[in-house]
């Protein structure tokens, strides 16, 4: 008899990151600041994680369009909270990074 099991998803800490661009896996590690940049082009909200901006070694970025999928700001879900994302991980200014649309991408621990 053969078992045929689902793909153990890779899970990792935020320093760890740079290691796996272009690879699907999850980010679980504290949330050191957030910043919302309100009059940016996008309107981007940055989450820090591993540490404060600007040493962060990780960071989920969630874009302006996508706000408004969150009922509560992630200013107030997440600041201070241990979290967990799974997503692609990319490589933006030489740091690794995740982007999300939707609060079920990000679970808080």
């Amino acid at each position: 008899m053969i078992t045929i099991t689902a793909r153990s998803q890779v899970k990792i800490k935020a320093t760890e990151a740079m290691q796996y661009i272009g690879k699907q896996v999850t980010v679980c590690d504290s949330v050191y600041g957030i910043k919302f940049l309100d009059k940016a082009k996008a309107q981007p909200t940055f989450l820090n994680i591993g540490a404060a901006y600007p040493k962060s070694p990780f960071t989920i970025v969630i874009f302006g369009s996508s706000r408004p999928n969150f009922s509560v700001t992630p200013e107030k879900l997440y600041t201070g909270k241990k979290i967990c994302v799974t997503g692609t991980l990319q490589e933006y200014n030489g740091k690794a990074e995740v982007v999300v649309t939707k609060p079920e991408e990000i679970v808080i621990q």
